[in-house]
């Protein structure tokens, strides 16, 4: 079995959420998806799990941070041109994302960052391949 990986983010309202990842393209494996919880499928191995705050606070004792307030996590993921990363944003803004940061252009590496309906950041790049040295 490959390793994959889960990320979970509380939402305060999940349908809202999954229409507004829907509007940027992801999909949803309905296998893991109900009225407490959507899994957003990322890529092969990379899900988000979108939970309602009631769904959350089952996995932890600590409060669920307020994101107005306080950063949360940064979740960053590639895209395969300087266009895809321009695209995403653009529809980000239109489904009711801000903006969070400043465009980073450092030649090899473009990137652009947005928080969507809660708060979650999401810096979407690309990286031109060439630069990234094999090990």
């Amino acid at each position: 079995m490959t390793r994959k990986i889960f990320v979970n983010l509380p939402v305060k309202d999940l349908k809202r959420s999954i229409s507004f990842f829907k509007e940027l393209g992801f999909q949803f494996n309905q296998q893991f998806t109900d009225e407490t919880a959507a899994c957003m499928v990322i890529a092969d191995d990379i899900y988000a799990m979108l939970l309602t705050h009631a769904k959350f606070k089952t996995f932890t004792k600590r409060e669920i941070a307020d994101t107005t307030k306080f950063a949360e996590e940064l979740t960053a993921l590639s895209f395969e041109s300087k266009a895809k990363v321009d695209d995403l944003l653009e529809t980000a803004l239109k489904a009711g994302a801000v903006e969070s940061g400043e465009l980073q252009d450092h030649g090899f590496m473009y990137g652009r960052s947005f928080d969507d309906l809660d708060g979650h950041t999401w810096e979407i790049f690309w990286m031109d391949p060439n630069h990234i040295q094999k090990t």
